[in-house]
């Protein structure tokens, strides 16, 4: 059993699945792997559920019963990583987005003292953005900017969905708190962080636009991030998200 756990997240991504796995699996760096799949009628979780013999005690399936968003499933993923011994919990998109490849990267900077957070970041010296056309560009620089004029955050890509987090950070969260499923999900946890003087550190990745499947984003998505970045920000002023 390795220290370190990827979470991954998925629904309908049986085409991906497979391939993700044994990426993660064939890094110089042990790490274990949780799937949480939200129901998937396409079969992704019984094809999880074929490889785990393959990757005995290192890959593990949480199912859950239809789509509850993704922050939900982090949460469950951060809860059960706790219930164990992992001291550093990773987030991945299963679609390749996220190249696995800079998980060990992730890893060392999460390992820096005073750091609860690092983010592979798509906006810093570095960090690039591959296969996206201008409108969504666009669109998510744009948010990054927004989120760090109206938040205080010194952090590039506050959007950013590949993470890592330091069990101390997760162990002093107060999951509860945590107000948001979706997309501003990702910002309210860096946000969390933050007020609870944890530092983040970014570090570039290029980040692909996914090769299979259909991609989940959506402008219902974006939008929950952008008005949801100014409730997170009154909640910071008035509220903590410290575990009692």
């Amino acid at each position: 059993m390795s220290v370190n756990l990827v979470i991954i997240p998925t629904y309908n991504e049986k085409e991906n699945i497979s391939k993700i796995i044994a990426a993660v699996f064939a890094l110089p760096v042990e790490f274990d792997l949780l799937v949480i799949d939200d129901g998937s009628p396409d079969g992704t979780a019984d094809i999880v559920r074929n490889l785990i013999p393959l990757y005995k005690n290192r890959l593990h399936l949480e199912c859950r019963t239809g789509k509850l968003g993704l922050g939900t499933a982090y949460i469950h993923g951060f809860k059960w990583a706790l219930a164990r011994t992992y001291e550093y919990i990773f987030e991945m998109d299963a679609d390749f987005s996220h190249n696995p490849q800079d998980l060990p990267r992730l890893l060392e900077a999460c390992q820096t003292d005073k750091v609860g957070v690092s983010v592979g970041s798509r906006y810093i010296k570095g960090g690039k953005l591959h296969n996206w056309p201008f409108k969504r560009r666009f669109m998510s620089r744009g948010a990054s900017i927004y989120v760090q004029c109206a938040t205080g955050m010194l952090v590039k890509d506050p959007t950013a969905g590949f993470v890592g987090y330091k069990r101390s950070f997760l162990e002093r969260l107060n999951f509860e708190k945590i107000g948001f499923v979706g997309y501003a999900f990702q910002i309210e946890m860096k946000f969390a962080a933050w007020q609870l003087g944890f530092s983040i550190k970014e570090i570039p990745i290029t980040f692909a636009d996914r090769i299979e499947g259909v991609s989940k984003m959506s402008m219902a998505i974006f939008s929950e991030a952008i008005f949801g970045v100014l409730k997170i920000r009154w909640k910071g002023w008035f509220d903590s998200y410290e575990r009692k």
